[in-house]
């Protein structure tokens, strides 16, 4: 199967630059693969959608402020290695060559100690980085969203916690405390995990052929209080419903024979049409860039016809797309 299988043309003015106030103004898609239907909601239509027998699963990484201005090059924190030692991605890449230090501010200096084979860098930081992430990082936003004036909490979920993200999981970016309160009135039960984002998920593919394309790891964690009660869900015949992609890899990472293992290691998981389903029911999710694994994912569970009738009639209907976008529930 070709990369190209999964382009489309995007009007640019349906790039979503700024968010939505409040969150859940957001347009919903409703993408039914028994009826080979689709429908037009507002998000804040969801806990009334979904049936009472399901559970949300939520991701509740934290984006970093991984993006560091240094003297001498830019650096964006790509992911964690051991304490205080990051792969990073640098620009100009030209100047951190192994051995280079860089100062970020009077306190804090980093050292190339590798160079990737794919261009990154393993560098090393002279202070606790984390602390020193909040005083002088910024949170990177994806190159579309240039030049948006939204704040640091916008493109965080209202429930992040755990922090290690390079980039926002947005399906939950359209939550908030009023459609949680719905959802706990209907007795609709929720889940958390953890997915730290890494430049993996938002990388493009560069293969012409998706078996050739090879995805970064990124670090998961599920416990065994979540494990039990999913498993326990599952039994029960109640519906999983992932919130997100991401959410989507943990799940899928996660299950043997029907059941999830609760662990902590790193996931490459490549989700694609021909995928063999495991744990996940429903998904909701954003829409995604033309050629993107996500677009492929999303592509492997509603399948393929149905997927480009669904982002022709969202062009049609003119969604907003992409991290501030507008959202689409699979069922």
């Amino acid at each position: 199967m070709f990369v190209s299988d999964f382009d489309y043309d995007l009007p640019q003015e349906l790039i979503a630059k700024e968010p939505l106030i409040p969150r859940d103004t957001s347009r919903l898609m409703i993408v039914d693969r028994n009826s080979d239907q689709i429908l037009h909601k507002k998000f804040s239509d969801l806990p009334e959608i979904l049936p009472k027998n399901c559970v949300l699963v939520f991701n509740d990484s934290k984006v970093l402020k991984a993006k560091l201005k240094g003297n001498i090059a830019e650096i964006l924190l790509t992911k964690e290695i051991e304490k205080n030692t990051w792969e990073c991605l640098g620009k100009p890449g030209k100047k951190l060559k192994i051995g280079t230090k860089i100062k970020f501010g009077p306190d804090l200096e980093g050292k190339v100690m590798e160079i990737n084979e794919d261009g990154s860098r393993i560098i090393k930081f002279t202070e606790d980085l984390e602390e020193k992430l909040e005083e002088i990082g910024q949170t990177p936003l994806p190159p579309y969203l240039k030049g948006s004036k939204a704040k640091d909490e916008q493109y965080q979920t209202i429930y992040a916690r755990e922090k290690g993200s390079v980039a926002a999981p947005t399906a939950g970016l359209h939550f908030t405390e009023d459609i949680f309160q719905k959802l706990s009135e209907k007795g609709i039960k929720t889940a958390f995990v953890t997915l730290h984002v890494g430049r993996g998920t938002f990388e493009p593919v560069k293969s012409d052929q998706i078996e050739d394309h090879t995805m970064h790891s990124e670090w998961f964690t599920i416990s065994p209080e979540t494990a039990a009660m999913l498993n326990e869900a599952k039994k029960q015949g109640k519906k999983i419903v992932s919130v997100g992609t991401t959410t989507t890899r943990v799940l899928e990472s996660c299950t043997t024979n029907g059941m999830i293992k609760p662990q902590s290691a790193e996931t490459d998981i490549f989700i694609y049409p021909g995928y063999k389903w495991q744990f996940i029911d429903h998904l909701l999710t954003n829409f995604h860039l033309p050629k993107s694994t996500l677009l492929m994912l999303i592509s492997a569970l509603a399948g393929k016809e149905l997927i480009d009738r669904a982002y022709k009639e969202a062009i049609e209907e003119k969604y907003r797309f992409f991290s501030f976008g507008d959202s689409m529930l699979i069922i």
